[in-house]
């Protein structure tokens, strides 16, 4: 039963890891500090999708749940509704290519703005 929770938690926390990514550039226009922990997220975020790799987190939950005497992610709650927004069926490498770009503009969008919106003469938007 411990093996399976870790692994449930670790579903939620890749689950917050990959909304961070995607909108993480949004709280960074409220706090600018943030940047400096979103910029690296939404490269590894992005590099993931480009490249097809599998993030550590997964293979990480499959041991726990393995080690729980889980073989699926059927029968509950999390494997239900929150599982399938990380490891979509239909999810192929086009559709990567897509989800990457769409981190990669997004993001760079937000940090166009807030750059743009910085106070001139500020050299460092991170130091507000």
């Amino acid at each position: 039963m411990t093996y399976l929770l870790i692994a449930d938690v670790l579903v939620l926390l890749h689950l917050a890891f990959v909304a961070f990514v995607v909108l993480g550039a949004l709280l960074v226009l409220r706090w600018p500090r943030l940047a400096w922990v979103h910029i690296p997220c939404a490269a590894w975020g992005a590099l993931i999708e480009f490249t097809g790799w599998v993030c550590p987190l997964t293979p990480l939950e499959v041991h726990f749940r393995r080690l729980g005497g889980d073989v699926g992610y059927a029968g509950d709650f999390i494997a239900q509704y929150v599982l399938p927004v990380l490891y979509p069926a239909q999810l192929t490498r086009p559709t990567q290519w897509a989800l990457g770009a769409l981190v990669v503009a997004g993001n760079v969008t937000a940090y166009l703005y807030l750059w743009r919106r910085r106070a001139p003469g500020d050299p460092d938007i991170a130091s507000r």
